[in-house]
């Protein structure tokens, strides 16, 4: 029979499954595939910390979710539209999170006992009304996907693992997504393996077709090609652009690109993009710990490299003495810390913003280091170019913030002209004419001198140095000007910044601000708050440390100001102790990304506390 399409502006998926079922690759292929397709699109990988979980409990669950859009979008989507549920563990995990008559597709051939006794369902929850109020569609996802394969050579586990291409087909036919881009990255992907190559797509037309020809769908949705600007456009994770925009930055500066890291959630897939570009001249370094990862970067950037480390929250604790050695031999190293949720190991595959106290405070002694932030997938590579040119133009550490949502999420991005970016050559000192190491220009920035260039030799270390000369110097006066001197040097950066900018409604009494990734979530509910005739403002934090010149002007316009942050409010803190401004702190500790809908209950409270007053 033929199906009827129906046409919708957005929608939000989420495939779940065990951590062996290959949600995360599935979500990946339709993110891919719907952004070929020109939607816009805004993606939220979960998956468990857990390598090896048991399977069919709900510790081993894996999730994806996807929005995709035919209008500009910012989050990930606050609840899902349908549910792709491999199991009853991915059910379970994921039903509270749904719609409101969402649709549920689950593979039925896992509906069974033993499975019910591992994610402690007490009874069948397709039989006893726990999924009342959705739209369930029970498809034998495993036995068509056997039924699919049977001629394959395949052994029954690798039969079995293929379920995901089958669910993924579905999900391409009901959405009218097509096939072939993904039928080209198996070929990719499998190139040495045939066998496995025409499994999955036998497996993945199988789900396809079976979509066209049963009954269990009468009608299947399409989203049309979002309006975005003219250009070419590719969907990108966080943590890729980070690493694209280093090697950019690279390029701009002329200096080959360190990167000395040792391997943590989640940050890790910045070392694995960047070893893939060595054709640029990156140098990767696997460090044996997280010590040895950044005092090889120091070393770097003492050599004259672009030097980058990258981390999460325990390692950056770990990297705190030796980035005071970086603040005191004044070099340009860039460490990027890529926030999960604390303490100790705590969530490491879940996003918080817990470590920007850590940033600020987290050295022996007075320490001071530039501190930004990225606020969305693509933002990532933009802040690159950014840590790279203050790191090199000051002489300063810059540590580079962003979150697990961040660096895992993906987004539409549209490529740059490598001409639209400014040039950030870098002149060493070579001249050894009048040279001093702490000598300083009107940046207060010393000069770069590379060792092995004759006449330019001169003491490097961790013990306080002379003014101008960089010896060993132990007096209290120049220790105290050196101090007031490093962080002057840090302040100037306010100089060479834009302004903090305001977006919404320019009459608000209200303003929300934030940093980081609850850029999307706060962009969302002001919008929607303006659209429905009440008046909002926001501002969003790039720069932490220090912050832009006209921050006390912008916040003492506002009659209220609330501070969304994934954490206890540390941004509410220190804009409090530094301008004196009364901070609504709205703080969310759950590993999860703020929903736009939290944030708009709040705005919405708020005003109605006001108009009350």
């Amino acid at each position: 029979m033929k199906k009827g399409i129906q046409e919708l502006s957005e929608v939000t998926v989420r495939f779940a499954g065990d951590s062996g079922d290959g949600m995360q690759l599935t979500g990946t292929q339709f993110s891919n595939t719907s952004a070929l397709a020109g939607n816009d699109i805004s993606t939220l990988p979960d998956y468990p910390a857990e390598i090896r979980a048991p399977v069919g409990t709900t510790y081993g669950v894996s999730g994806f979710q996807l929005h995709f859009s035919d209008s500009d979008i910012h989050t990930p989507g606050d609840a899902p539209d349908i549910l792709v549920a491999m199991n009853p563990a991915s059910l379970k995990v994921n039903l509270n999170s749904l719609k409101p008559g969402a649709t549920i597709i689950v593979n039925i051939n896992s509906f069974d006992e033993k499975n019910f006794k591992l994610c402690h369902y007490d009874s069948n929850p397709l039989e006893d009304g726990t999924l009342s109020g959705y739209h369930v569609v029970e498809v034998p996802l495993s036995k068509l996907t056997a039924e699919a394969l049977k001629d394959s050579g395949l052994k029954p586990k690798e039969v079995a693992r293929s379920k995901n291409f089958f669910a993924l087909g579905l999900m391409y036919w009901l959405y009218s997504r097509p096939i072939k881009p993904t039928i080209k990255w198996i070929e990719t992907k499998f190139k040495n393996n045939q066998k496995i190559i025409n499994a999955n797509k036998a497996a993945l037309e199988a789900g396809y077709y079976f979509g066209d020809n049963t009954t269990l769908f009468s009608t299947r949705y399409k989203v049309n090609p979002a309006k975005l600007p003219k250009g070419t456009y590719r969907s990108i994770e966080g943590n890729e652009a980070l690493a694209l925009g280093l090697v950019a930055a690279s390029v701009k500066t002329g200096l080959p690109l360190f990167l000395g890291s040792y391997p943590i959630t989640p940050a890790s897939s910045i070392l694995h993009e960047l070893s893939k570009h060595k054709r640029f001249g990156v140098r990767t370094f696997q460090a044996e710990d997280e010590i040895a990862a950044v005092t090889a970067t120091i070393g770097a950037a003492f050599a004259g490299a672009l030097a980058v480390t990258t981390t999460s929250g325990p390692g950056l604790a770990l990297k705190a003495e030796a980035v005071g050695l970086g603040v005191m031999a004044e070099l340009p190293i860039i460490i990027v810390n890529v926030q999960r949720g604390g303490p100790s190991t705590g969530l490491p595959t879940k996003t918080e913003q817990s470590d920007l106290l850590q940033a600020m405070y987290g050295r022996s002694g007075e320490a001071p280091v530039v501190i930004i932030s990225a606020s969305t997938p693509t933002d990532c590579y933009d802040v690159s170019l950014e840590a790279a040119r203050i790191a090199t133009k000051y002489m300063v550490p810059v540590l580079y913030m962003t979150d697990g949502y961040i660096a895992n999420g993906s987004e539409p991005w549209r490529i740059p002209n490598p001409d639209d970016i400014p040039d950030m050559k870098v002149k060493f000192r070579t001249d050894p004419e009048n040279f001093q190491p702490y000598s300083r220009n009107e940046n207060l920035t010393r000069p770069w001198a590379i060792p092995g260039t004759p006449g330019l030799e001169h003491r490097i270390g961790g013990l306080e140095k002379e003014n101008i000369t960089g010896d060993v110097n132990y007096e209290p006066e120049n220790h105290e000007y050196m101090v007031r001197l490093r962080a002057e040097k840090v302040k100037n950066v306010e100089n060479d910044i834009p302004d903090l900018k305001v977006e919404g409604d320019p009459d608000a009494d209200i303003l929300m601000i934030g940093w980081g990734g609850t850029y999307g979530a706060i962009t969302d509910a002001v919008n929607n708050v303006n659209e429905k005739g009440k008046k909002v403002a926001q501002a969003h934090f790039r720069y932490l440390n220090p912050f832009p010149k006209n921050t006390e002007e912008v916040l003492k316009k506002y009659k209220y100001i609330i501070c969304p942050e994934l954490n206890m409010g540390q941004l509410s803190f220190l804009i409090k102790s530094r301008y004196l401004i009364e901070i609504d702190s709205f703080t969310k500790i759950q590993g999860q990304p703020f929903k736009s809908s939290e944030l708009e209950e709040k705005i919405k409270k708020v005003l109605g506390g006001m108009n009350n007053g």
